[in-house]
């Protein structure tokens, strides 16, 4: 039994989009997704990866929120004490699959067996042994390896009663006050076992804070987060960390597209809306070629451009919002060429 996770798009040069209409102007609003390379992207015959952890061990625990929480309460909410919560870590695992997955860069297989004996030294865990990684591999039919091989969460609360002065009117009030810092450490290894190569070592550490107040230790505590769901958002914490490091990042910006001043770029919007693009960008074009308007025929040329972009053909798009420019000056249309130059140098550092 396992949790797998499949590719439906390609892995190249792609941008998600979602149509948002916006009545009040000539324009409709296009928001689109795009992508960044990774800071170590792993090399290109690495498509999918097995996601374990050899990090849990007798000394892990799983207490309900409820139990754990007590535990601080009967500190007075004054506690420093490591803790090593299982669900912390297979919600690391989880969200980290799903992270790389979304990016469209790599499958995903997360094994129901995902916490995986070990030995260790006094502090951290020995690299996997090569033939191991090579069956599980084999098991599971992925390119790679990634294991968390180290996960270590000291949480620190404190709490305190301040008092403070109102100007409004005259009197000195109280209220509760509540913190918690997690300082966590992890350390992932990515392992090929065809190159028989440790392709990424990570050693994360870092701190999270959360607090509040409020104006009793009742009404804090109603809706303060507790110990039981800082450690689970330790772990999605760190998978954001891991998976901005190898796999792509998005961004999200807006665009424009005209669909008042013809019939077809009416009819263009609307199947740009229902994610016809091929469609709607022939209808431009012969816009585009056709209209006597200039006013029109730059709308046309401006929508083509667009379209292109959201095809990842840069060029196209400052060709044709060159046009579009040359046709009929329009603000939008300057500041639109600004946008595409700063993706085309985006593009070339990438």
């Amino acid at each position: 039994m396992k949790t797998q996770f499949k590719k439906i798009r390609n892995t190249g040069f792609f941008i998600l989009f979602a149509l948002i209409a916006v009545s009040c102007v000539p324009t409709r609003s296009i928001q689109i997704e795009i992508p960044k390379q990774a800071k170590n992207e792993l090399p290109l015959d690495i498509q999918s990866l097995l996601l374990v952890t050899r990090t849990v061990d007798n000394s892990y625990s799983n207490l309900k929120t409820d139990s754990l929480q007590n535990i601080f309460y009967k500190q007075k909410f004054d506690y420093d004490t490591v803790i090593k919560d299982v669900q912390a870590v297979d919600t690391l695992i989880k969200a980290m699959g799903d992270l790389l997955f979304e990016s469209g860069r790599y499958d995903v297989v997360i094994p129901e067996n995902r916490f995986l004996p070990s030995q260790r030294n006094a502090y951290l865990i020995h690299e996997m042994p090569w033939e191991e990684v090579d069956t599980l591999c084999k098991v599971y039919d992925t390119d790679a390896l990634l294991s968390l091989d180290y996960f270590n969460t000291r949480v620190m609360t404190s709490y305190g009663k301040n008092d403070y002065y109102s100007s409004m009117d005259g009197n000195f009030y109280s209220y509760s006050e509540a913190e918690i810092k997690i300082s966590y450490e992890a350390l992932i290894r990515i392992y090929d076992p065809l190159k028989e190569k440790v392709l990424l070592r990570k050693f994360y550490r870092d701190t999270i804070y959360w607090s509040d107040m409020g104006n009793s230790a009742r009404d804090l505590f109603s809706r303060f987060t507790p110990v039981k769901q800082a450690l689970t958002e330790t772990g999605i914490a760190v998978a954001i960390d891991l998976a901005d490091e190898i796999s792509t990042v998005w961004r999200t910006e807006h665009r424009a597209i005209f669909y008042k001043g013809d019939p077809e770029l009416k009819h263009a919007a609307d199947l740009v809306n229902a994610n016809e693009w091929e469609q709607a960008m022939a209808l431009w074009r012969n816009v585009a070629e056709k209209s006597k308007s200039k006013a029109v025929k730059s709308k046309a040329e401006m929508n083509l451009a667009v379209g292109y972009e959201i095809q990842g053909n840069l060029d196209e798009a400052i060709s044709w919002a060159v046009k579009s420019y040359e046709t009929m000056f329009r603000t939008n249309t300057y500041y639109y060429l600004e946008i595409l130059k700063r993706r085309k140098n985006e593009q070339k550092k990438q």
